[in-house]
């Protein structure tokens, strides 16, 4: 335990003195903004927060939030009712894939210092609404921001990026308040945040750059002449710059969706379909319908073996097995439906996932055992595995195709 965790844990206050001066303050004509930067897991944060809310007396509390990520602060139980298959359904599983590896990530940090992840978010939104003061969350939507990180980063990028990600869920490097507090320094910031931008432009671009427009944008909108503004201490040097030279903020119209697909993507996978359906057409004209069955059911088994054994070896069902086998040669053919959809909603409806496996799934990632022992991880690995090997079976299949045209 960290030497302050027994402290707060009975309750008791940290001391955080917190006063006008000390937060960083913007004039914008006769409005006063003020930035408080916080760290999402630091128990000092949160005492900071309620402190400054309660000695500004701001006409308007703007957060750091959508609304989505405060009704999953507000009621812890909202995993209970999360429909997997309406999540899979409309292809946002991957989505949901990464936002259990960030928020495993950030409660493993958030154990050791004994805070829950946002909960100094929370408290700001807690302490607004127990004092009357209105309240504005200012932060886009976190599926739409993850998104876009997805679809802006280029494919040979995303591969580091990932790894990155799944990285990170077994590191040990403890964090103490003193970590958090350095973090909070502009100088430790700045840094980080260049260090970042040249191994992952994209995702400073859409995790700092927008956002800090986004919200800007909205902070500019909240009423009253002083407004209180609670934020992730990395965004406060970017948005201070865009409030002090008053320079326009890029509208929500433009950087609040996602970016459609390339049609590249479309077009090639449409076209490995067309491309090998006519090879089979080819053959049955040039050597007969035996000849050309045979190499149909070659293609076919080229894809359902690997698929099968992907889904075997993530541990799915015998019934989930079957469909990965059954379905490959098809989605191989329908680029915008893939195995793992496949074996992901089957898998979900043959063994859905019990409360309590859903609730310690962010635990249970960093385990790696515990990837085939909770129910939820299988599925996601029902949802991963088929797709490597599936995609080799269909180079191996084209290949003999083509070999026998």
């Amino acid at each position: 335990m960290l030497p302050y965790q027994g402290v707060f844990a009975k309750g008791a206050t940290l001391e955080v003195p917190m006063t006008i001066e000390a937060i960083p303050s913007v004039r914008v004509d006769d409005r006063e903004i003020l930035l408080l930067g916080t760290a999402h897991v630091s128990a000092e944060s949160v005492q900071q927060v309620e402190a400054a809310i309660r000695e500004t007396a701001p006409d308007c509390v703007c957060v750091e939030l959508d609304e989505k990520r405060l009704k999953a602060l507000s009621d812890p139980d909202a995993w209970k009712r999360l429909d997997l298959f309406t999540v899979i359904r409309q292809g946002q599983f991957s989505t949901l894939i990464a936002n259990i590896l960030l928020s495993s990530h950030q409660k493993r940090m958030g154990l050791q210092t004994g805070v829950k992840p946002g909960a100094e978010l929370h408290k700001a939104v807690t302490t607004a609404q127990e004092l009357g003061i209105p309240v504005v969350l200012v932060d886009r939507e976190i599926k739409t921001t993850l998104r876009r990180v997805w679809s802006l980063t280029p494919w040979w990028r995303r591969f580091k990026l990932a790894g990155g990600l799944l990285e990170s869920i077994f590191e040990t490097e403890k964090v103490t308040e003193e970590d958090l507090g350095n973090l909070r320094e502009q100088d430790t910031l700045s840094s980080m945040m260049d260090e970042m931008g040249k191994e992952f432009p994209e995702v400073r671009q859409v995790m700092l750059d927008e956002r800090d427009h986004f919200m800007v944008g909205r902070i500019r909108q909240a009423p009253g002449k002083r407004v209180l503004a609670v934020i992730g201490a990395g965004h406060r040097q970017g948005m201070t710059r865009l409030l002090e030279t008053g320079q326009a903020t890029r509208s929500e119209a433009e950087i609040g969706v996602v970016p459609a697909a390339s049609k590249i993507w479309a077009w090639l996978g449409w076209g490995t379909t067309a491309v090998i359906l006519a090879a089979l057409v080819w053959i049955g004209f040039d050597k007969g319908a035996a000849q050309m069955g045979q190499s149909a059911l070659i293609w076919a088994l080229s894809t359902a073996i690997p698929a099968a054994l992907g889904t075997l070896l993530a541990f799915g069902h015998p019934l989930t097995i079957l469909a990965a086998f059954l379905s490959a040669p098809i989605t191989t053919l329908v680029p915008v439906l893939g195995v793992g959809h496949v074996t992901a909603l089957v898998q979900t409806w043959l063994v859905p996932p019990r409360v309590e496996e859903m609730e310690d799934v962010t635990d249970d990632l960093s385990h790696f055992r515990k990837w085939w022992s909770n129910r939820l991880l299988r599925i996601v690995l029902c949802f991963l595995l088929p797709g490597l090997p599936t995609t080799i079976g269909m180079a191996l299949g084209g290949w003999h195709l083509f070999k026998n045209i």
